[in-house]
């Protein structure tokens, strides 16, 4: 079983940046690792993932230039967040999966472990 535990979010001014962090127990067993967010009433998004082994990142279109991804340690992983919006204030989710893939998965159900989210909020 792999626990993973977000830090970094709070309040924050429109423009503004927070850096988010995730720490796995382990991550011997994992091939991708990924952040998602959720604003209420919404539908849980992917932002983006690393290829854990290979450092391999991806990135969803809408964040691409505002948002990084990053391997910081073999257990660490980064969500650098700039320029951010309202429309950004959200919980944001770091997840796992053990299950290998050829290309990227951007659906929550093939990731297995999840965090217990960590909330942004942006003001205007």
């Amino acid at each position: 079983q792999v626990q993973l535990v977000e830090s970094g979010g709070g309040p924050v001014q429109a423009g503004g940046s927070l850096r988010l962090s995730c720490v796995a127990s382990d991550t011997f067993s994992l091939y991708y690792m990924a952040w998602f967010r959720q604003a209420p009433g919404k539908e849980r998004e992917f932002l983006g993932a690393i290829r854990w082994s290979l450092g391999r990142i991806y990135y969803e279109d809408s964040v691409k230039g505002r948002f990084t991804i990053s391997k910081v340690t073999e257990t660490t992983m980064h969500l650098q967040l700039n320029s951010l919006k309202p429309e950004d204030t959200a919980v944001y989710y770091c997840a796992a999966s053990p299950i290998w893939s050829s290309s990227v998965q951007t659906t929550a159900d093939y990731y297995h472990y999840w965090g217990q989210g960590t909330q942004v909020t942006v003001s205007s």
